[in-house]
Parts: C-alpha cells; structure tokens; sequence
C-alpha cells in the first residue's frame, strides 16, 4: 500500500478526477460526497442513501451506498427555420420595404423637361407646347398650323406672345426642387399672374401634353375635354401641334370638340389692351 499523497500523484498523473475505493485504504483521507446540493437551491436534488434497518448491523468496511445522479437540466430546443417560414419573412421584410419606397422614389424622379408658350388670342388664352424647345417663327410649320387652328375657331390668327417661354427646370445646377409637382405650381401660378395682368379670358387652350400636365393636371386621356382649373377657370384639352402634324386623323375628333366650344368665346366681346 502507498501513502495517500502517492495515491493522488499517481491518479493526477492518469487524469482521473473522480474514483472510489472498493476497500477501505489504509492511510487514506475521510472520503468526500462526490456532489452536494447548493445552498440557495436545496430542493433542486437529492441524494438517496438506503438507511439500514433499525437493529440490524451496519454495513461492512468499504461499502459505499449507490449514488443517484441530480437530474440534468433539459438541453435548449434550437429551431431550424423551414424554407416556408423562411420564405414569409422574406415577403414580409419585402412589403415593408415597397411599403417605404414610394416617398423615396418621388424624390428620386428627375426634373421635367418642357418648353410652353403663352399666347393670346381675342377671348382665348393658348398655352402651347413648342415643339422643338424655340419660340415660334413665322414660317413654323407648327406656327401655320396653329393659326389654322385659330381661323377655324373664328379667333384672330396673329396671336399676340405673353411673356418669355417657360422652360423646364429653370436651373441646371443646384438644390432647387424641381420635380413634378414644383413644375406644376410654377406654371399654374404663372399662368394665373398673365392671365390676371391681361383682364382674364374665356377659355383656356392647352395645346400639348405638357401643358394639359402643368397647368391642368391632367394627360393624354384628357385630349379634346373641357377642365375645369382652379385659379384658372375653363380649359380645353388639345393634342399638340407636333401630333397634329404627325398624325392628321386627330383634326376630326379635334374639329369636333371645338364647334361645341365655339359658341363659349363667339358670344363674347374682347376688348384688346
């Protein structure tokens, strides 16, 4: 038999932490409980030693009463997220992000680009569309074609120009909003400062689909309807002269909605400034 400091030596050295004697050692130190309970938890788990029957010897040397383990803790459940669950998340986090996006999309649009003159013609106000960005020449030919225009309403066919084109964006450069709807308040108010400098008029032509956009807030579905402009008043919807030019089967619808107009501006009297 070896000393107890021997023993352990010898236990350390083959890396066993835990043993138990099956007989009494000589020399040996009091044996100590392989597991106790914590204090703060005593009701967490128990050791379980058979007690010998009153009167009855105790047990022999070396007898050690069997050990119960304390019960383990249950081990965490870790969930594996299916390809469906998977999928509904990504539509979720999806329709957020759609949910979000149109305010940053509206800023993102580009400026507008146009060029509108303002005329007049007896009782009738003409914003057009100019064709190529350039104030109208006499030998235009979307100048011809408007006084046509203008002949066939019985309207006088030399228009007299109010103030430069407006031209869009004002600027090339800088911070300046000039989005949709900055051009949309820009030419209705400047619509509506002419047009209060010159006395008024009865009908506003809106000659082009820019010109319905910006000063009628309307579109294409809107060609030869009469609308109704706050701060404006009444406005006629017209194809441009450019798609007049390129496609001539619009003149009769054209033709059409102005002989029911006619009567608006032919029954009043204009007295030119």
């Amino acid at each position: 038999m070896i000393d107890e400091a021997r023993r352990r030596l010898y236990l350390s050295a083959m890396q066993v932490a835990n043993w138990l004697p099956r007989v009494t050692l000589p020399f040996a130190a009091p044996a100590r409980p392989l597991w106790q309970p914590e204090a703060e938890e005593p009701a967490a788990a128990e050791v379980l030693l058979e007690s010998p029957p009153v009167g009855d010897e105790p047990p022999p040397l070396g007898s050690v009463a069997p050990v119960i383990a304390p019960p383990s803790a249950p081990r965490p459940r870790v969930e594996v997220p299916r390809p469906a669950a998977q999928a509904r998340q990504t539509a979720v986090a999806d329709a957020a992000n759609e949910a979000e996006a149109p305010a940053a999309k509206v800023k993102a649009l580009p400026p507008p680009r146009f060029s509108l003159q303002l005329l007049r013609a007896g009782s009738c106000a003409l914003l057009v569309e100019l064709p190529n960005g350039e104030a109208f020449s006499r030998r235009d030919p979307a100048y011809l074609l408007l006084r046509d225009l203008l002949r066939a309403a019985g309207l006088p066919d030399s228009p007299q120009l109010i103030g430069e084109p407006v031209r869009w964006p004002l600027l090339s450069r800088g911070s300046l909003e000039q989005g949709p709807q900055a051009a949309l308040e820009y030419v209705q108010s400047f619509v509506a400062a002419r047009l209060e400098e010159q006395g008024g008029c009865v009908c506003l032509w809106l000659l082009g689909e820019s010109a319905i956009r910006f000063a009628g807030e309307g579109d294409a579905e809107a060609y030869n309807r009469e609308l109704q402009i706050d701060g404006l008043g009444s406005a006629w919807a017209m194809p441009g002269l450019e798609l007049l030019m390129d496609e001539p089967h619009r003149k009769a619808e054209l033709w059409q909605a102005m002989r029911r107009l006619m009567p608006r501006w032919k029954s009043t009297e204009w007295a030119m400034p």
